[in-house]
């Protein structure tokens, strides 16, 4: 019962100070495996004023599916993703499962801050007040998302198209004997992490501007574009 899940795993039903209850945070988790990994994470990431986007990967087993939706039951501020990928690594719906749950989170009726997206082997080395304090005091109106202009040994992942692939059961990238065209708009494509902390405004930007809609289409069958997604539009003038 949810009862016993808020008791017996002791999640934090009210704001711990005035200053969190004033800053919410959205959170974009991708899971496919490990349930009790996951339940640690939600337990330690866990606020109320806070809102959480659980993406879980279609393939997963569907006993792994329903035990993650009976937790999510318990909370208003957690959902299921609308729309869930079968996840490929290093493939363009790991992105795409990101996109899913920032389309979700920017029609909620919560006005959060920030999003931070994570994977269910994650854990916070930070409190949530620590991580507030981090935000307001050295990114105030900033975006994470580290990255430096693709290096050259970097540039076969954009190179050449690249497509998803299922192979007795194995999902995998493979690069396909089709070069490329340039980025759109005449973009300089950057490299980085495929993890960020960024703005409510830079992701309606991302969903809705016609740059970011154009590099997301072309960047469909690149090789982990998730790693030069975000890091390039952060990067655009203005």
């Amino acid at each position: 019962s949810c009862s016993t899940v808020l008791k017996s795993l002791h999640f934090i039903t009210k704001p711990l100070s005035d200053e969190e209850g004033n800053f919410s945070l959205a959170y974009i988790i991708t899971i496919h495996k490990e349930l009790e990994m996951f339940v640690r994470l939600l337990r330690a990431i866990y606020m109320p004023q806070n809102i959480y986007c659980i993406h879980i990967d279609e393939k997963s087993p569907r006993d792994y599916k329903t035990a993650v939706q009976n937790i999510v039951n318990c909370f208003e501020n957690i959902f299921i993703s609308s729309r869930r990928e079968h996840v490929v690594y290093a493939g363009f719906s790991r992105l795409q499962a990101d996109i899913n749950c920032m389309r979700d989170l920017v029609n909620s009726k919560v006005q959060w801050n920030y999003v931070i997206n994570l994977c269910g082997q994650d854990y916070p080395l930070k409190t949530n007040k620590e991580i507030i304090q981090y935000m307001k005091s050295k990114w105030n109106g900033k975006n994470i998302t580290p990255g430096i202009v693709q290096p050259v040994h970097m540039k076969y992942r954009t190179q050449v198209s690249y497509r998803e692939y299922i192979h007795s059961g194995v999902p995998y990238v493979y690069p396909a004997k089709i070069r490329k065209a340039k980025p759109p708009h005449n973009l300089t494509i950057y490299f980085g992490s495929a993890y960020y902390i960024l703005t409510k405004d830079f992701v309606e930007f991302a969903l809705r501007d016609a740059r970011a809609k154009a590099l997301l289409e072309w960047s469909r069958d690149t090789y982990s574009p998730d790693e030069h997604y975000w890091v390039t539009l952060n990067r655009l003038p203005g």
